[in-house]
Protein backbone atom coordinates (compact mmCIF):
# COMPACT_ATOMS: atom_id res chain seq x y z
CA UNK A 1 0.00 0.00 0.00
CA UNK A 2 1.30 3.24 -1.03
CA UNK A 3 1.12 6.38 1.56
CA UNK A 4 0.79 10.11 -0.01
CA UNK A 5 2.10 12.85 2.97
CA UNK A 6 0.91 16.45 2.07
CA UNK A 7 2.16 19.27 4.54
CA UNK A 8 0.56 22.34 3.99
CA UNK A 9 0.72 25.63 6.09
CA UNK A 10 -2.95 26.83 7.62
CA UNK A 11 -4.34 28.22 9.97
CA UNK A 12 -5.16 25.49 11.86
CA UNK A 13 -3.72 22.46 12.50
CA UNK A 14 -5.70 19.15 11.37
CA UNK A 15 -5.09 15.33 10.37
CA UNK A 16 -7.60 14.45 7.69
CA UNK A 17 -7.10 10.60 6.96
CA UNK A 18 -9.27 9.19 3.98
CA UNK A 19 -8.66 5.81 2.51
CA UNK A 20 -4.44 5.78 1.51
CA UNK A 21 -4.20 9.34 1.59
CA UNK A 22 -2.52 11.36 4.70
CA UNK A 23 -2.91 15.03 4.60
CA UNK A 24 -1.18 16.82 7.66
CA UNK A 25 -1.75 20.73 8.21
CA UNK A 26 0.53 22.58 10.27
CA UNK A 27 0.07 25.69 11.81
CA UNK A 28 3.61 28.22 11.85
CA UNK A 29 4.12 28.84 15.60
CA UNK A 30 4.16 32.42 16.40
CA UNK A 31 7.98 32.82 17.93
CA UNK A 32 9.62 31.34 14.33
CA UNK A 33 12.41 29.04 13.96
CA UNK A 34 15.75 30.08 15.07
CA UNK A 35 18.39 28.78 13.08
CA UNK A 36 22.26 29.04 14.19
CA UNK A 37 24.92 28.68 11.34
CA UNK A 38 28.55 27.41 12.50
CA UNK A 39 31.41 28.07 9.91
CA UNK A 40 34.13 25.99 10.48
CA UNK A 41 37.29 27.19 9.01
CA UNK A 42 38.78 24.07 6.93
CA UNK A 43 42.71 23.70 6.49
CA UNK A 44 44.03 21.93 3.53
CA UNK A 45 48.20 20.71 4.22
CA UNK A 46 50.21 17.91 2.60
CA UNK A 47 52.65 15.51 4.35
CA UNK A 48 54.36 12.42 3.58
CA UNK A 49 53.18 10.57 6.51
CA UNK A 50 53.15 7.34 8.16
CA UNK A 51 51.57 5.94 10.86
CA UNK A 52 53.84 3.34 13.22
CA UNK A 53 51.94 0.21 14.57
CA UNK A 54 52.06 2.06 17.81
CA UNK A 55 50.39 4.54 16.89
CA UNK A 56 53.39 7.12 16.40
CA UNK A 57 53.39 9.85 13.25
CA UNK A 58 56.61 9.41 11.33
CA UNK A 59 56.75 12.32 8.77
CA UNK A 60 59.17 12.07 5.85
CA UNK A 61 59.36 15.58 4.09
CA UNK A 62 62.35 16.73 5.51
CA UNK A 63 65.79 15.78 3.31
CA UNK A 64 68.05 15.66 6.81
CA UNK A 65 65.92 14.37 9.55
CA UNK A 66 62.41 12.42 10.14
CA UNK A 67 60.28 13.82 12.52
CA UNK A 68 58.15 11.20 14.99
CA UNK A 69 55.22 12.49 16.72
CA UNK A 70 54.77 10.56 20.07
CA UNK A 71 50.95 10.74 20.49
CA UNK A 72 51.32 8.56 24.13
CA UNK A 73 54.57 10.60 25.48
CA UNK A 74 53.28 13.43 23.69
CA UNK A 75 56.53 14.11 22.50
CA UNK A 76 58.08 15.44 18.95
CA UNK A 77 61.41 13.26 18.35
CA UNK A 78 63.95 14.07 15.41
CA UNK A 79 66.16 12.09 14.22
CA UNK A 80 68.66 11.93 11.49
CA UNK A 81 67.72 10.57 8.14
CA UNK A 82 71.30 8.99 7.68
CA UNK A 83 74.52 10.12 9.10
CA UNK A 84 74.58 13.05 12.09
CA UNK A 85 76.02 16.18 10.92
CA UNK A 86 75.89 20.28 11.46
CA UNK A 87 73.12 20.25 8.66
CA UNK A 88 70.89 17.53 10.42
CA UNK A 89 71.99 19.25 14.01
CA UNK A 90 70.68 22.58 12.48
CA UNK A 91 67.50 21.28 10.99
CA UNK A 92 66.05 19.66 14.43
CA UNK A 93 67.05 22.95 15.77
CA UNK A 94 65.22 24.89 13.62
CA UNK A 95 61.98 22.66 14.14
CA UNK A 96 62.31 22.27 18.11
CA UNK A 97 62.59 26.39 18.10
CA UNK A 98 59.53 26.98 15.55
CA UNK A 99 57.38 24.34 17.41
CA UNK A 100 58.21 26.38 20.71
CA UNK A 101 57.86 29.72 19.73
CA UNK A 102 54.21 28.66 18.25
CA UNK A 103 53.35 27.42 21.88
CA UNK A 104 53.14 23.47 20.68
CA UNK A 105 56.14 22.63 22.75
CA UNK A 106 57.16 23.08 25.91
CA UNK A 107 59.98 25.86 26.78
CA UNK A 108 62.13 23.96 29.00
CA UNK A 109 61.63 20.75 27.37
CA UNK A 110 64.08 20.62 24.38
CA UNK A 111 67.03 18.22 25.06
CA UNK A 112 68.61 15.58 23.28
CA UNK A 113 67.02 12.15 23.24
CA UNK A 114 68.13 8.93 23.79
CA UNK A 115 69.38 8.10 20.39
CA UNK A 116 72.89 9.29 19.19
CA UNK A 117 71.76 12.74 17.25
CA UNK A 118 68.22 12.83 18.21
CA UNK A 119 66.39 15.63 19.69
CA UNK A 120 63.21 16.19 21.17
CA UNK A 121 60.42 18.19 23.20
CA UNK A 122 57.47 17.95 25.36
CA UNK A 123 53.95 18.69 23.63
CA UNK A 124 51.78 21.18 26.32
CA UNK A 125 48.97 19.92 27.38
CA UNK A 126 45.77 21.53 25.50
CA UNK A 127 41.90 21.73 26.81
CA UNK A 128 41.00 23.24 23.10
CA UNK A 129 42.26 22.11 20.01
CA UNK A 130 43.77 18.40 19.38
CA UNK A 131 47.34 18.51 20.15
CA UNK A 132 48.35 16.08 17.50
CA UNK A 133 46.63 17.98 15.05
CA UNK A 134 47.73 21.16 16.00
CA UNK A 135 51.58 20.01 16.05
CA UNK A 136 50.92 18.45 12.52
CA UNK A 137 49.62 21.55 10.82
CA UNK A 138 52.66 23.80 12.75
CA UNK A 139 55.26 21.11 10.77
CA UNK A 140 53.87 21.58 7.71
CA UNK A 141 53.69 25.61 8.44
CA UNK A 142 57.92 24.90 8.85
CA UNK A 143 58.11 22.70 5.93
CA UNK A 144 57.31 25.67 4.17
CA UNK A 145 60.02 27.72 5.26
CA UNK A 146 62.62 25.35 4.65
CA UNK A 147 61.88 24.55 1.34
CA UNK A 148 64.44 27.46 -0.02
CA UNK A 149 67.13 25.29 2.22
CA UNK A 150 66.29 22.38 0.42
CA UNK A 151 66.10 23.53 -2.73
CA UNK A 152 69.23 25.18 -2.47
CA UNK A 153 70.89 22.43 -0.96
CA UNK A 154 69.65 19.70 -3.44
CA UNK A 155 70.65 22.06 -6.68
CA UNK A 156 74.35 21.83 -5.30
CA UNK A 157 74.42 18.06 -4.40
CA UNK A 158 73.08 17.60 -7.97
CA UNK A 159 75.59 19.97 -9.29
CA UNK A 160 78.64 18.08 -7.42
CA UNK A 161 77.00 14.58 -8.72
CA UNK A 162 77.29 16.19 -12.29
CA UNK A 163 80.80 17.42 -12.00
CA UNK A 164 82.04 13.92 -11.10
CA UNK A 165 79.96 11.94 -13.37
CA UNK A 166 79.90 14.17 -16.45
CA UNK A 167 82.16 16.56 -16.41
CA UNK A 168 82.84 19.27 -19.39
CA UNK A 169 85.83 20.24 -21.46
CA UNK A 170 87.12 22.13 -19.37
CA UNK A 171 87.19 19.98 -16.39
CA UNK A 172 88.06 16.66 -17.66
CA UNK A 173 90.47 14.66 -20.22
CA UNK A 174 89.48 12.42 -22.51
CA UNK A 175 91.69 9.10 -22.38
CA UNK A 176 95.26 9.43 -24.23
CA UNK A 177 95.32 12.94 -24.57
CA UNK A 178 97.78 13.23 -21.97
CA UNK A 179 100.97 10.76 -23.20
CA UNK A 180 102.78 8.34 -20.59
CA UNK A 181 105.78 9.41 -18.58
CA UNK A 182 108.43 8.60 -16.30
CA UNK A 183 107.59 11.76 -13.88
CA UNK A 184 103.85 12.86 -13.02
CA UNK A 185 102.43 15.86 -11.08
CA UNK A 186 104.70 18.30 -9.38
CA UNK A 187 105.90 16.31 -6.59
CA UNK A 188 109.02 14.63 -7.12
CA UNK A 189 109.80 11.47 -5.79
CA UNK A 190 113.73 11.82 -6.07
CA UNK A 191 114.84 13.88 -3.05
CA UNK A 192 116.74 13.40 -0.55
CA UNK A 193 114.05 12.50 1.37
CA UNK A 194 110.63 10.59 0.00
CA UNK A 195 107.48 13.43 0.73
CA UNK A 196 105.07 10.03 1.28
CA UNK A 197 107.71 8.20 3.93
CA UNK A 198 109.26 11.33 5.52
CA UNK A 199 112.41 10.21 7.59
CA UNK A 200 113.38 7.03 4.93
CA UNK A 201 116.11 8.36 2.40
CA UNK A 202 114.85 7.78 -1.52
CA UNK A 203 117.42 6.78 -4.26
Amino acid sequence: MSLKINIANDEKEEIVEQEDILKIKVTPSQEGVGVEVIEEEKIDFNLKLRSAMNGDLIILDHKDIDIVIQSKSNKVVTFAKDAMSDAVYGAESRLLEFLRKNGIIKYDSIQGGNIYGSLEGTLLESSGPDPVKSTLLNISEWMKTEEPYIKSTTAYEDMQDDSLIDPDNKDSTDLGDVPQGEEKGSISTRTIFAPYMYGRFAY
